[in-house]
């Protein structure tokens, strides 16, 4: 379920969701059919990894800065990038980049619970992004760079929701509009379609590391706890 509905009908182009029956039709193969362990942290990026080990996925905006923000997180075991919430099986980036597949570019995080909480992970994911903007974050316009929180756990569905009411107050008393994040289980999003290998780790200092990142923040700082 969302947090807050937004109506978006005034949209056109990249910024109206597609409709199942008009996406794109995809590929039975993934677009990642080789997978390297991860470019920073060396762990694999598809598992298994060690039992007890969570996995969330986190939508923000361009997906090459929010992984790059999470794998220099301590407890985060593993990060990867893809795609999520839509309806196009194994899309491409370029696909993706139609706004014809219904995803959004989505990282992957898989942490250790016993060194970093669901909660510390949110508070990064809300401070880094701009929660309210909907089918956009800053001048990356399309339903792509929509915000939503995928979780896997009871833990994250719990976090994500008390998280997300908590700053939307702060928001609220800024002046900010409602938070458009969909807040939703990883199992009704649909798969998390792993994005191609170029895509992965693509801030490394390996790849790019003065590559392109776009977080347009609000500025407002999560709320203490009280």
């Amino acid at each position: 379920m969302t947090f807050l509905n937004s109506l978006f009908g005034s949209y056109s182009g990249k910024t109206t969701m597609v409709a199942p029956e008009d996406a794109l039709p995809g590929r039975s193969a993934p677009v990642l059919q080789a997978p390297r362990p991860h470019t920073v942290l060396g762990s694999s990026i598809t598992g298994p990894w060690e039992p007890g080990t969570r996995v969330l996925y986190l939508a923000m905006g361009c997906f090459w800065g929010a992984e790059e923000i999470y794998w220099q997180v301590p407890g985060v075991v593993s990060t990867a990038v893809g795609y999520m919430g839509g309806t196009t099986p194994n899309p491409t980036y370029d696909e993706v980049c139609t706004a014809r597949t219904g995803h959004t570019e989505t990282a992957l995080v898989a942490y250790d619970p016993e060194k970093v909480s669901e909660a510390e992970l949110l508070k990064i994911f809300w401070e880094r992004h701009d929660p309210t903007q909907g089918f956009r974050q800053g001048n990356d316009v399309g339903t792509q760079y929509r915000s939503a929180v995928y979780w896997t756990t009871p833990e994250q569905a719990e976090a994500a929701q008390e998280t997300a009411q908590r700053y939307a107050e702060v928001l609220s008393a800024r002046g900010y509009d409602a938070i458009t994040t969909e807040i939703a289980p990883a199992a009704e999003a649909g798969p998390f379609y792993y994005a191609e290998d170029y895509h992965q780790q693509y801030l490394s200092d390996a790849k790019n590391p003065n590559g392109y990142r776009c977080h347009a923040t609000t500025g407002v700082p999560f709320p203490d706890a009280a």
